[in-house]
């Protein structure tokens, strides 16, 4: 067998194991979800919040792991002590369980595309997470999810977004909407910039193959927004994008 066509048979190996498994833990998770849902519709808010951050982060590292992904995490020391925006740019249907799994001890509720919340037993744990999905095809849904978003932080939860709002095809870091930053502003929490690199290579855009892939999330310094005025709001977008698009810059140039 020639060495293409072994790669070949363990990327297909690796795919189906891997959904194998994720199904499975899907599955076996049923119980501890009846529990954790039992637990919000009592009220009991802390115990099902330590619960449920404690199954999703372990579940997250675990499908991220499995896939072949190896992960180094840079700037924990910039993660908020309160709630806050964290945005990221997007180059994977991997970067969610990375951001979910490796952002801080915590885990994180995220804004979502609508087609997510299609996708069985995942939406579930997702809404008991507090993320929230949004239909951008309709603006009246994509208010309402940003009332949403604002709500949840305004209980202290933190938000991650991806505010391209799709992943990036060429790898480079694209217009940011304006929109998932309005979330930040009715509170003035402090975003935080995140650096992805990497997830692209585990799923390549348009494939479903799984390859195994060295990946950094990187946390950078808190963008303060608590004396920003109606400018530097309108400007926000563009200057997170910014800041995310010269720290990948300066790492290229350091290989």
């Amino acid at each position: 067998m020639s060495e293409q066509k072994r790669d070949e048979s363990m990327t297909f190996f690796r795919t189906l194991i891997w959904f194998i498994r994720f199904w499975l833990y899907q599955v076996a998770a049923i119980p501890l979800y009846m529990k954790v849902s039992r637990l919000r519709k009592q009220g009991r808010t802390e115990e099902h919040d330590a619960i449920l951050h404690r199954i999703v982060g372990k579940w997250a590292k675990k499908m991220f792991t499995m896939a072949g992904g190896q992960v180094e995490v840079f700037g924990l020391e910039n993660l908020v002590d309160g709630p806050a925006v964290y945005v990221a740019n997007h180059l994977s249907y991997f970067d969610i369980p990375l951001m979910i799994g490796f952002l801080g001890d915590d885990t994180k509720p995220m804004m979502a595309k609508k087609q997510i919340a299609k996708i069985p037993g995942i939406a579930a744990w997702m809404r008991e997470l507090h993320c929230v999905f949004v239909d951008r095809s309709h603006p009246r849904e994509s208010v309402k999810a940003l009332k949403e978003s604002e709500h949840w932080l305004s209980e202290g939860y933190s938000m991650v977004i991806f505010p391209e709002g799709t992943r990036s095809k060429d790898g480079r870091v694209h217009t940011f909407k304006s929109g998932a930053f309005r979330i930040a502003k009715k509170d003035a929490v402090p975003v935080v910039p995140c650096v992805i690199e990497g997830t692209e290579r585990m799923m390549r855009p348009g494939a479903v193959w799984i390859h195994p892939a060295k990946v950094s999330l990187t946390v950078l310094k808190p963008v303060q927004t608590s004396d920003f005025d109606k400018k530097a709001w309108r400007e926000l977008p563009e200057t997170v994008r910014q800041i995310i698009e010269s720290y990948r810059e300066k790492q290229l140039k350091r290989q």
